[in-house]
């Protein structure tokens, strides 16, 4: 899978770009601010309906624009499929296959597949669970897009159940009055079960593909695990005040089956509601999960040094690209190395460089086209003022 050509309206700082990449190594070479990121940002968005950089899409569309607009034309399967976001300002964002509207936007997820590796990712191993939840919910849409539909259902029931809590609390609604959440309970289990036995079906994929990955890598030996660690499970009470504080008070959840999931997420809303009425607020579910990514025997959070979790990072993201290689049938996923290289010392370039190299198509940004390694013999680009020209 490649992405043969890219146009780009009113998206970001551009105000019209056309670009027609080639499969294998593209390098995109200009100073900061010019317009780089922009356009590998536009191929994920097209792919995920997720920005590296920004929750939402409304940055996306340029200054002053009522609309932004992404086309692409893919080369999957032998075939060139043809692409379309329109992103607005006021009104329903559009999607398009083949120049044939889509019923939801989010049905474009999935023709085209990406990772994206970017300074950031470090933000995965080291920072809070919202970073490494948001990691293993991209995966899971890649590799089954249906998914995208659960967990908007998922955040539809949150909100609304958070709203009735927060409503009982300030009104001290106690007895049959609270019938409506039993309602919103199930959907809550249904859907929170569906994202949870996800989640844990693709940590178990990805656990052989990120070991070989990390051990191609690193210089030390160590052995990278992932581990779920569950609101569902365990003796102690998430208070909801604090995710860190409340990592100690989760349990690991190994087991992907559906039923299993669905009898302990019931049991625990049950159990919880008294604190929920107290706190207004949903105290469990896979908003309040973590990804326990460890390293050897310790969790790399907190005892990695910095090469090791750059490392554990990029192995990650390296590792997604195996899966979705070996586990779907589009091939090889779009790599993006959002000025990655000038992060990493002498000897991770050559290896990262090695390690990218036959993927089917590589879209690489740099601020200087001599920190990527001359191995990698990329088709190159020039990017000044939001002008693209190939050189």
């Amino acid at each position: 899978m490649f992405v043969k050509h890219l146009t780009l309206a009113s998206f970001r700082n551009y105000e019209t770009a056309e670009v027609a990449f080639e499969p294998g190594i593209n390098l995109l070479v200009g100073i900061n601010g010019q317009g780089k990121t922009n356009l590998v940002e536009a191929i994920r968005y097209l792919s995920s309906l997720n920005s590296h950089r920004v929750a939402g899409y409304l940055p996306l569309i340029k200054n002053q624009a009522p609309s932004a607009i992404v086309r692409a034309m893919v080369s999957s399967e032998a075939r060139d499929v043809y692409l379309e976001l329109e992103l607005n300002r006021e009104g329903k964002n559009k999607a398009r296959i083949n120049k044939a509207d889509l019923p939801r936007v989010r049905d474009i997820v999935g023709v085209i597949q990406s990772v994206t590796f970017a300074p950031e990712d470090i933000d995965i191993v080291r920072r809070d669970p919202t970073n490494r939840r948001a990691f293993i919910d991209e995966l899971v849409v890649q590799y089954r897009p249906r998914m995208a539909g659960v967990y908007a259902d998922y955040e539809r029931v949150l909100k609304q159940r958070n709203a009735l809590l927060k409503s009982a609390k300030a009104t001290k609604t106690t007895g049959s009055a609270l019938s409506t959440l039993d309602a919103w309970d199930a959907s809550l289990v249904q859907y929170g079960t569906e994202i949870i036995s996800a989640r844990i079906a693709i940590m178990s994929l990805l656990q052989p593909h990120l070991y070989a990955a990390y051990q191609k890598i690193a210089t030390a030996n160590n052995e990278p695990r992932l581990l779920y660690r569950s609101s569902l499970v365990g003796d102690k009470v998430p208070t909801g005040f604090d995710d860190d504080n409340e990592d100690e008070a989760l349990e690991f959840l190994t087991d992907a089956d559906r039923d299993s999931i669905a009898t302990l997420f019931a049991k625990r809303l049950e159990a919880i509601r008294p604190k929920e009425l107290e706190r207004g607020l949903t105290l469990v579910g896979p908003q309040r999960d973590d990804l326990v990514m460890m390293l050897g025997d310790l969790p790399a959070k907190g005892y990695a040094s910095h090469g090791e979790t750059w490392s554990y990072a990029l192995a990650l993201r390296l590792a997604s690209v195996d899966l979705l290689r070996t586990e779907t049938k589009t091939g090889d996923p779009v790599l993006i190395l959002d000025d990655v290289f000038a992060e990493l010392d002498a000897g991770r370039r050559l290896r990262l460089a090695e390690l990218v190299a036959d993927n089917e198509q590589v879209l690489i940004t740099a601020a200087v086209a001599e920190d990527v390694p001359e191995i990698l013999n990329a088709t190159r680009f020039s990017v000044k003022q939001a002008v693209v020209e190939r050189v």
